[in-house]
């Protein structure tokens, strides 16, 4: 005979899964209905080097910044698979929206329980597609967080053996292969590079519970390090071939270094509040929930060895936030995985409390979740349901030219023929894009 708290449980996990699917279904028709939204100009600079990769030029030839070409190399892919198109690019960006929120589900599952993993991807999957983090453009920061949290999942997932055997194998190419996804976190973006020490402490933490000897922990670690140092290490070896290795130098570490320094540390909390103000301000109720993970989590003795890792992650990837001091909105896209899972831990803490309860009270955490996730739904409402792509690009960006780029290109490449090259004087990389045409000078920025 089934038991009425059975029956109650099953309703609760019903409800649950609802929202998830609510929650998930949403976000993904708001990004699908905006897919044309015109691309800016960091998606215009990948957009670019991503069509030079299709036609056999590479990085660093024909088109210089500072960024790892990572990113330009995943342009690339997602173009040759869906085309050469701004709906293309950002259906691409979808999907790898769409995995990010899995992984976040994923490794709130596994730290904690299936509540905490499902709050966390829905608090990602609404955190994220927000214009306060230019959400429904595809920049670097989403392409660094997706393979940083497969790396993750593969450390916490490692088997608590010490013996010798296929379970120690097994082991071992977990690690790399863990490393080898931070790797490519770092060849999206300098700045992935943070994240590997959280990987490194991560794996020391728990070499030291098992107690595992000195030798060990130092080759558990180096063959980690090994597996990140391979994309890269593949990466100049292509660009060696391609004989853009000096330019490549020059570009992501000599220049990158002196753009770096440009913003004087006097001037970092005003620059940081000014953009946490803005990020925050939308998804508040998120990140006060996060707040409370944190804290119940130190409390809890049962928690606290997830907490802390949590902490950590989101100390690491707050890190990863702040190089040159510049603090872009979108760059606290990484901080999002962490802040979502601590949010997911205070809400599995609350359910857990309300547990034995009745049913009406079970369903609290559940509402009062919902409600959070509806405070930054509502705000940019008009955006994500009433104007069109072009006016929501008018909206989020309101002193730059992307929507008239688009104009632009489409009219240069109507009245030119394909091996014209232009110039363009200004920062709008996305109008080689648009125009298929190469730039007459590799400089597509002039700023900095």
């Amino acid at each position: 005979m089934v038991r009425k708290t059975d029956i109650n449980d099953g309703l609760v996990r019903f409800a649950w899964w609802t929202l998830a699917i609510i929650v998930f279904g949403l976000v993904l028709a708001i990004r699908i209905r905006l897919l044309g939204i015109p691309l800016e100009r960091d998606e215009g600079e990948y957009a670019y080097a991503g069509q030079l990769i299709l036609q056999g030029i590479p990085p660093y030839k024909l088109a210089y910044n500072m960024k790892f070409p990572g990113t330009y190399a995943a342009y690339g892919l997602i173009m040759s698979i869906f085309g050469q198109t701004i709906h293309a690019i950002h259906f691409g960006l979808l999907l790898v929206n769409v995995a990010t929120i899995a992984l976040v589900f994923l490794v709130g599952r596994r730290l904690i329980n299936t509540v905490a993993g499902v709050t966390a991807a829905a608090s990602y999957a609404v955190l994220s597609v927000s214009p306060s983090v230019l959400g429904l453009a595809a920049h670097a920061t989403n392409f660094v967080v997706l393979p940083v949290l497969g790396g993750i999942l593969l450390l916490l997932k490692e088997q608590r053996v010490t013996g010798s055997g296929p379970s120690q194998t097994k082991e071992v190419v977990r690690l790399f292969a863990s490393g080898l996804l931070f790797g490519i976190g770092v060849l999206m973006k300098q700045p992935g590079l943070l994240f590997l020490p959280f990987g490194v402490i991560y794996i020391v933490w728990n070499d030291l519970n098992r107690r595992l000897s000195l030798n060990t922990m130092l080759l558990r670690s180096l063959i980690f390090v090994a597996g990140a140092a391979v994309p890269l290490g593949l990466t100049l070896l292509i660009l060696w071939r391609a004989d853009v290795l000096d330019t490549f130098w020059f570009w992501t570490m000599n220049y990158a270094r002196q753009y770096g320094s440009l913003v004087p540390i006097s001037q970092a909390p005003r620059i940081f509040l000014r953009s946490a103000n803005e990020v925050v301000g939308t998804g508040w109720p998120v990140w006060l929930l996060a707040g409370i993970g944190a804290l119940t989590g130190l409390w809890d003795q049962r928690l606290r060895a997830s907490t802390l890792l949590l902490i950590g992650f989101l100390f690491f990837s707050a890190l990863a936030v702040c190089p040159g001091f510049f603090f872009r909105t979108h760059y606290f896209i990484l901080v999002l995985p962490a802040v979502s899972l601590l949010a997911g831990a205070a809400v599995s803490k609350l359910t857990e409390v309300l547990g034995n309860r009745l049913i009406v009270l079970k369903l609290v955490p559940l509402f009062l979740f919902a409600l959070a996730l509806s405070v930054p739904v509502l705000l940019d409402k008009k955006i994500f349901f009433e104007v069109s792509p072009n006016q929501a690009c008018g909206l989020i960006y309101p002193q730059n030219p992307f929507l008239e780029s688009v104009r632009i290109g489409t009219y240069l490449r109507e009245h030119s023929e394909p091996n014209d090259t232009i110039a363009v004087l200004g920062s709008e990389p996305e109008i080689y894009f648009y125009s298929h045409r190469h730039s007459t000078t590799g400089y597509i920025y002039t700023y900095g």
